[in-house]
């Protein structure tokens, strides 16, 4: 998605920068490990795929992707300022987060362009570097991250469906039966499982009622655990 290719979010627990050229050859080390490939159901890529994909989540218009990096030094702000490559060098980056939007199979109205679409939107997070993990990273990401979508919901759809009037109708994850941690975070934050039982996959899906709600939404998330301010939205620009 190209709506945040300028943009940084920074709290004084987490930098998320969108994901660049520069990120890659990490990126590819990372997804090496069999753990991370079995968690993210994915498929070990060669460099130059790696690169292909990366320019794919950078332009594609149902992929909102940013890196999860450690925080800045400096207090966030205002006037606070980013240097990519600096802040975002290799020791930094700790894991990515993304949102993937699809039309909503079951809405009624699909076939009417006069209304407004019906949208889902997936989200998934991953800290990859193990010595960060139990650190508060991946809740801190999920934060910001989930404050983002629900202020630029508007800008988001936009570019998803190219100006036909749209609404998220809910967010959801889909999340590995063992992985008792990430579940117990994503429902903290509002998520309820779909069902007692995994799906064939051995994955649970969890959803959060968007459509109507949005401020009631932001509103709960900023009184979550972890909620410690609201991002800074910091210009990101590379030389």
């Amino acid at each position: 998605m190209l709506l945040n290719e300028h943009t940084a979010l920074v709290t004084s627990q987490i930098l998320l920068c969108p994901y660049s050229e520069h990120h890659v050859p990490t990126y590819h080390e990372w997804m090496k490990d069999k753990e991370l490939q079995e968690l993210t159901a994915s498929e070990p890529l060669s460099l130059p795929e790696e690169y292909d994909m990366q320019r794919s989540w950078r332009q594609d218009s149902d992929k909102l992707t940013f890196i999860a990096c450690l925080p800045p030094s400096s207090p966030a702000g205002s006037n606070s300022t980013i240097t990519p490559k600096q802040d975002d060098a290799p020791s930094r980056m700790i894991g990515d987060i993304n949102l993937f939007l699809v039309d909503d199979d079951d809405d009624e109205d699909e076939s009417n362009t006069s209304v407004s679409k019906s949208t889902l939107g997936e989200i998934e997070l991953m800290i990859a570097v193990k010595s960060q993990h139990r650190k508060g990273h991946g809740r801190a990401s999920l934060l910001a991250f989930m404050h983002y979508i629900l202020t630029n919901t508007s800008p988001i759809l936009q570019e998803y469906s190219k100006g036909q009037a749209a609404h998220i109708r809910y967010l959801r994850v889909k999340i590995s039966k063992d992985n008792v941690k990430s579940i117990a975070l994503f429902e903290s934050v509002g998520f309820v499982r779909t069902s007692a039982e995994a799906n064939y996959f051995g994955e649970l899906e969890l959803r959060l009622q968007v459509q109507g709600r949005e401020d009631i939404v932001l509103t709960d998330l900023e009184k979550v655990k972890g909620w410690n301010e609201t991002p800074s939205i910091i210009e990101y620009r590379e030389e």
